[in-house]
C-alpha cells in the first residue's frame, strides 16, 4: 500500500511540474503589454560564453509599452540589440548609448489570435503530459506486487482525479491568458 503512495506522490508532483511548464511558457507569450519576461530565453554572447539576457542587465518596464534594458557594461549594447532580433519576437530595439529601449507596437486582431492560437498550443501539449503521466503511473500500478486489485483500482481512480483537476488547471490558464490576450 505504501507503495501506491509513492507512485501516487511522484504522479502529483510530475504534474505539478508540468503545470509550472504550461506557466512558464505563458508567461513568455505577450498579451500587448510590455513585461521583462517577454525576453526570457534570449542569450547574449558575454565573455565567450552565452548568458541570459537578464544576467547581463536591468530589464524594466516603465509603462505598459515599453521596455528598458540598461546592461552592466555598454559594450553589449549591440549585442543586446542583435540578439532580440536574431529571436524573432517582432520587437525592434533601440539604443541611446546608455540602453536598449523596445517600444511594444499595439496588437493587431490578427496577431492577437494567432497568439491565442500559440497557447493553445502550449496549453495542449501541458494536457498531453499530464495524460502521459497518467498512462506512465497506471502502467507503474498494476506492476506493483502483494497488493490487491482493489487498491490498485483505488489508486487509479485517485490518478484520474489528479488528472481531471491537473487539466482543469491547465484549462483555467487558457482561459486567463486568452483573456489578456484579446483585451484591448
Amino acid at each position: 500500500m505504501e507503495e501506491l503512495e509513492l507512485y501516487l506522490d511522484d504522479a502529483k508532483e510530475q504534474m505539478n511540474k508540468a503545470l509550472a511548464h504550461v506557466g512558464n511558457e505563458l508567461a513568455k507569450i505577450r498579451a500587448g503589454k510590455a513585461n521583462p519576461s517577454m525576453l526570457d530565453g534570449i542569450l547574449v554572447p558575454y565573455y565567450g560564453a552565452t548568458s541570459p539576457l537578464n544576467q547581463v542587465s536591468s530589464i524594466t518596464s516603465p509603462d505598459a509599452r515599453t521596455l528598458f534594458i540598461k546592461p552592466w557594461e555598454k559594450g553589449l549594447i549591440q549585442e543586446i540589440e542583435r540578439a532580440i532580433m536574431a529571436a524573432n519576437l517582432g520587437l525592434t530595439p533601440q539604443n541611446d548609448g546608455q540602453q536598449v529601449i523596445i517600444n511594444i507596437p499595439m496588437l493587431t486582431e490578427e496577431r492577437r489570435r494567432q497568439l491565442v492560437k500559440q497557447v493553445g498550443q502550449e496549453c495542449e501539449h501541458g494536457r498531453v503530459s499530464v495524460r502521459s503521466i497518467r498512462k506512465e503511473t497506471n502502467e507503474s500500478l498494476k506492476k506493483v506486487k502483494g497488493v490487491s486489485e482493489d487498491d490498485v483500482k483505488n489508486a487509479e481512480e485517485t490518478v484520474q482525479k489528479l488528472t481531471d483537476e491537473f487539466i482543469a488547471r491547465i484549462d483555467a490558464l487558457m482561459k486567463k491568458k486568452e483573456a489578456e490576450i484579446m483585451t484591448v
